[in-house]
C-alpha cells in the first residue's frame, strides 16, 4: 500500500489507489474469493489488507522483569515490556530479541513463546515472549524514556500503556504466583480510549 492512499472504510483500513499503476481502486469481492478487497479498476491488482504481528517480550532477571517507559506515541510516558513490529525476513523469536536490544539495551536469550493476542480492532497480533537477560545491563533506546527492573509486586498497573500488555503481564504474575507458565491465547477487545 502506497503512504498517502489511505482513505475511509469502517474497520478502519481504506485505499484509494493502486500501488502497482496508481489509478483507482474499488472495494469488491473478486472473483473466486468471499471478502470485499481493494481491487484496482484498471490494472485489476487485488490489494489485500493483512494485520500486523507486533513482537514483544518479557525480559526476566532475578525474579524481577525489564520494562521500558514509552518516549513516542501513542501514550508517551507509560510503561510497556519492549514491543514492536516485526521486520520482513525476521523469525518471531529473532524480532523480540531485536526489540529488547532497541529499546531497552538489554540482550535475552528467548526461552520460550508466552502469549498470542489478537486485537481485531486495530489489524494487530502480539506475539510475546519470554526471555531471559544475559546480565543486568540495560539503558534506555530512542523509543524509552528510562529503563526499569521490577519486582513483580512493583509493576506500575495504572501506567502501563495498552490493555494488551496489562492482559499479558497479569496472566504473567498469575503464572508467577502458582510456579506453571503457559502459553496464553485470547482477544484483546477496544477500550473507550481506542486501545
Amino acid at each position: 500500500m502506497q503512504q498517502g492512499a489511505l482513505g475511509s472504510r469502517n474497520d478502519g483500513h481504506a485505499m484509494n489507489f493502486c500501488s502497482h499503476c496508481g489509478n483507482p481502486v474499488g472495494l469488491k469481492v473478486p472473483p473466486g474469493d468471499n471478502l470485499p478487497r481493494f481491487v484496482c479498476d484498471t490494472c485489476q491488482a487485488i490489494h489485500y489488507v493483512n494485520p500486523k504481528v507486533v513482537v514483544g517480550c518479557i525480559p526476566e532477571w532475578d525474579g524481577q522483569i525489564l520494562l521500558c517507559r514509552r518516549a513516542i506515541e501513542p501514550r508517551v510516558g507509560l510503561w510497556t515490556f519492549p514491543a514492536g513490529f516485526m521486520e520482513a525476513g525476521e523469525h518471531t523469536a529473532e524480532a523480540a530479541a531485536r526489540e529488547t536490544f532497541e529499546e531497552a539495551q538489554a540482550e535475552v536469550e528467548i526461552t520460550s513463546l508466552y502469549a498470542v493476542f489478537s486485537l481485531p480492532h486495530v489489524s494487530q497480533i502480539y506475539v510475546v515472549f519470554r526471555g531471559a537477560m544475559h546480565k543486568p545491563e540495560f539503558g534506555a533506546g530512542s523509543e524509552s524514556l528510562e529503563v526499569q527492573l521490577f519486582p513483580h509486586e512493583k509493576i506500575p498497573w495504572d501506567a502501563l500503556a495498552f490493555p494488551v500488555i496489562h492482559e499479558t503481564l497479569t496472566r504473567y504474575v498469575q503464572d508467577r504466583d502458582r510456579g506453571q507458565f503457559d502459553v496464553h491465547l485470547g482477544v484483546v477487545a477496544k477500550t473507550p480510549d481506542g486501545f
